[in-house]
């Protein structure tokens, strides 16, 4: 079993920045896959980054140069630095763990950029 509990959304105008911090709990979160979603009003959830338990990375091309996932499995913790936001990165983030083919999820963190 493994929680995760966001944080660091906020409102934040075009070109500024943001740190998302997922916090988990459970023995599996350090050898989990991880990942960041988001879904924006109307829109299915979509992958924005993910990172493996040995550190592969992989982007959604709208964040790509914008966006970094990273982990600190000490802390069992996953981050999304977030710079030169835009408006279309606007919407609800989570945080994702998958492990034997189980998807947990936390329960959200609202980012808003303003144009």
């Amino acid at each position: 079993q493994v929680q995760l509990v966001e944080s660091g959304g906020g409102l934040v105008q075009a070109g500024g920045s943001l740190r998302l911090s997922c916090a988990g709990s459970g023995s599996i979160f350090s050898i989990s896959h991880l990942g960041w979603y988001r879904q924006a009003p109307g829109k299915q959830r979509e992958l924005v980054a993910g990172i493996s338990r040995g550190g592969n990375t992989n982007y959604a091309d709208s964040v790509k140069g914008r966006f970094t996932i990273s982990r600190d499995n000490a802390k069992n913790t996953v981050y999304l630095q977030m710079n030169s936001l835009k408006p279309e990165d606007t919407g609800v983030y989570y945080c994702n763990a998958l492990f034997n083919g189980i998807y947990y999820w936390g329960q959200g963190t609202q980012v808003t950029v303003s144009s």
